[in-house]
């Protein structure tokens, strides 16, 4: 099983529910779509400036079809993160987990809120793969079948002229296959904890992690009687 604490804080996203963006397009063939569908959060954790909008720009990619698949699955990213967040499930199972993450977070400058956003959304690709709804080597097996040109040049075409950050963010975000560690809900707590170190100097320290570790087992039961609701909800939406 991977040891989080051996992986460099820069492949740890900031935002990572890859899995939960993937279960609605893991039936496709196409890994430009797939890729498409999380590349906006592996942009945006390869660099803090990676922040862009080919949505507003679609005439640029109109006469490279893989990279308008790439585009599909960009657009189909933002449409899913609208609903989620937006959504009175998102709304209240935070509500709930923040009331038991609270005191654990109380002396440090770690944000409840934030911790119990990330941690829902962990959470939520912990149970994909807990019930078999995703297959986490089938989706970095579609991500290594992009073609890497493909990808820069959909990339330039953004506006990010120079990718090798990305490139080399790209390498080790498929060569750790940390994902697959999400099975364990204790290497949830250290993956949030990595997280918390890109934004504040301290945070939580190892009987701090063991506490959220407990406290987000309390929470999965009750999770898992409604987690699907939110997914064919989304699924409704979009389709």
């Amino acid at each position: 099983m991977l040891d989080l604490y051996q992986l460099e804080k820069k492949t740890l996203p900031c935002t990572m529910n890859f899995l939960s963006h993937y279960y609605f397009d893991r039936f496709t063939t196409d890994a430009n779509v797939v890729m498409g569908t999380v590349l906006p959060d592996l942009v945006k954790n390869a660099s803090k400036t990676g922040n862009f909008y080919p949505q507003k720009n679609e005439f640029l990619f109109e006469n490279y079809p893989e990279e308008q698949q790439i585009l599909s699955g960009w657009k189909r990213h933002l449409m899913v993160d609208l609903h989620f967040h937006s959504s009175q499930f998102f709304l209240e199972q935070t509500a709930v987990l923040k009331s038991l993450i609270k005191p654990i977070a109380q002396d440090t400058a770690v944000r409840p809120s934030f911790l119990a956003h990330i941690g829902l959304e962990l959470l939520l690709d912990h149970l994909l793969i807990e019930h078999n709804l995703i297959q986490v080597n089938k989706f970095y097996e579609q991500l290594v079948e992009v073609e890497k040109q493909t990808l820069r040049s959909f990339l330039q075409r953004c506006g990010w002229a120079d990718t090798r950050i990305f490139d080399l963010f790209m390498e080790k975000f498929i060569s750790s296959k940390y994902l697959s560690s999400y099975q364990k809900i204790e290497n949830i707590s250290y993956a949030l904890n990595r997280i918390c170190m890109r934004i504040w100097p301290e945070t939580l320290n190892e009987m701090q992690l063991q506490a959220l570790t407990f406290q987000l087992s309390i929470f999965k039961p009750s999770l898992e009687e409604k987690f699907m609701d939110i997914f064919l909800e989304i699924e409704q939406k979009i389709r």
